[in-house]
């Protein structure tokens, strides 16, 4: 298994992305606002969601590159 090290701010992001486009979602198939509500709000935080993790995981992979290029100097 490999391991990538985070930052503790780098975690939080990452977990904030995940949960913005979860509640997203949980919007999008719950019936508590009415549906016009719910489809603006629901497929806002879906797409920040998605659009804010998609740097991070550039960010992560590409730290984990150069962990793996520096190992092999």
């Amino acid at each position: 298994m490999k391991q990538i090290t985070l930052s503790v701010p780098e975690l939080g992001l990452i977990v904030g992305t995940r949960a913005a486009a979860g509640a997203g979602v949980a919007l999008l198939l719950a019936d508590r606002l009415n549906p016009e509500q719910r489809r603006a709000v629901g497929w806002t935080l879906l797409a920040v969601g998605i659009a804010t993790t998609v740097p991070l995981v550039a960010e992560i992979f590409g730290k984990r590159q150069a962990t793996l290029n520096r190992d092999k100097i």
